[in-house]
C-alpha cells in the first residue's frame, strides 16, 4: 500500500519550514493551546484530552510524536513541528493536522 502526505499537510509543511530557516538553537517557546492557530486545529498538549466527538478522525495511539510534522525524537518530551513555525509542542500532544510518520 502507498503511504503518502496529504497535500495539505505537504503545503503547511513547507511553508512553515520556510519559517523556521533562521531560528538556530534559539530555545523556542511551547505552542499555547490558547493561541489562535492552535485552536483552529484543535490542538492539546495531552492528546488524552482532544474532544473526540469535534475531532472524529482522532484515535487512540496518535500524537504529536508520531507524526510525520513532529521534528523533534520520539523519546523527546516536546519538539518542534512544521505547524507551528518556531514553537514546540508537547511530544504527548495532537493535532487536527496529524498525519502518520511513514
Amino acid at each position: 500500500m502507498h503511504k503518502y502526505i496529504p497535500r495539505r499537510v505537504f503545503l503547511m509543511t513547507l511553508a512553515a519550514s520556510g519559517a523556521l530557516i533562521g531560528t538556530g538553537a534559539r530555545a523556542q517557546a511551547m505552542v499555547d493551546e490558547k493561541d489562535a492557530q492552535a485552536t483552529a486545529l484543535g490542538y492539546v498538549a495531552d492528546a488524552k484530552r482532544v474532544d473526540k466527538k469535534k475531532y472524529a478522525k482522532y484515535a487512540d495511539g496518535q500524537h504529536c510524536a508520531t507524526c510525520a510534522l513532529y521534528q523533534g525524537k520520539a523519546a523527546d518530551k516536546s519538539g518542534p513541528c512544521g505547524i507551528f513555525a518556531g514553537k514546540q509542542v508537547a511530544s504527548a500532544g495532537w493535532c487536527s493536522a496529524w498525519a502518520k510518520k511513514a
